[in-house]
């Protein structure tokens, strides 16, 4: 009898000290989901504020998907912090264990860190965009792609580059479609023996056919420079940025053809060799 007294006993304290623990710890317990559940709720909401009010604002999407992503993230973590915090667990040394690691992280990717910093400054101050022909670190193409860690352009001739952001910003950056209009610079050749203004008639009527050049700011036509064997002019047009190419290689083509329908020579670099014949003096 003695034995199942002191069993009943032990098992009447037991529950009675799991009920204790469940009502003190209990409360904590669900008041830290409920912290986690609300928290997490009202930062989707604080995230889907932002970025309606940047959409509003015609932002950049790669600048609104970044923005809103780091503050869900920070937010997020906020509210699990706060739940920790809810069950009686001290949060201090979380954040100083948080720190370490972001220290060590941060010394071991410091390269990706670079690149990371480039691509948020490339973002906000947008020296290009994706369509825009670039040219920078060394390589040049049609930007496609704007991530966070590098930059992709596809050339002419139809590669993929990947460039890290941190060389793209490192480096001068030439963007070839940032205006609307671009100058065709042409260096055209004539011999000494033309008429130097029948030559600019002939290339004003070429340029003057082409409904692609502009009228304003006004073409120049001028001699830039007696050469070796030529004459050159400096033909200048203006043209709408898409229609660089098309008009460069088109003028070209019709200047030549003009060029040889009015009698105009195109020279090309010529060397005079000069022969002089000794003869062999007889030794006796």
């Amino acid at each position: 009898m003695g034995n199942l007294d002191v069993t009943k006993l032990w098992d009447q304290y037991t529950m009675e000290w799991l009920w204790d623990m469940a009502l003190k710890f209990g409360k904590n317990i669900i008041l830290a989901i409920l912290i986690f559940f609300i928290g997490r709720w009202v930062a989707k909401i604080f995230k889907n504020i932002i970025k309606k009010i940047m959409q509003k604002h015609s932002i950049d999407p790669t600048i609104i998907g970044f923005v809103i992503n780091l503050t869900y993230t920070a937010l997020l973590l906020f509210v699990i912090l706060a739940s920790i915090n809810q069950l009686g667990i001290q949060t201090t040394s979380f954040i100083a264990i948080l720190g370490a690691a972001g220290l060590a992280i941060g010394l071991a990717i410091q390269g990706s860190l670079s690149n990371f910093a480039a691509g948020v400054l490339m973002i906000i101050f947008r020296p290009f965009k994706v369509g825009d022909f670039i040219e920078g670190a060394g390589v040049s193409g049609t930007v496609e792609e704007i991530n966070i860690f590098t930059t992709q352009l596809k050339t002419p001739d139809n590669k993929k580059i990947i460039v890290p952001n941190s060389k793209m910003t490192g480096d001068n950056i030439v963007n070839y479609s940032a205006n609307d209009i671009r100058r065709v610079d042409l260096k055209i050749g004539v011999g000494y023996q033309d008429d130097i203004d029948k030559v600019k008639q002939v290339i004003t009527s070429v340029l003057e056919k082409d409904e692609r050049i502009l009228k304003d700011p006004p073409t120049v036509i001028a001699v830039i420079e007696m050469g070796d064997s030529s004459v050159n002019f400096a033909v200048r047009p203006w043209v709408k940025t898409p229609e660089y190419w098309n008009v460069y290689f088109n003028v070209i083509e019709n200047i030549k053809k003009s060029f040889d329908a009015e009698g105009i020579t195109i020279p090309f670099p010529q060397q005079d060799v000069h022969l002089f014949h000794h003869e062999k003096e007889n030794i006796e």
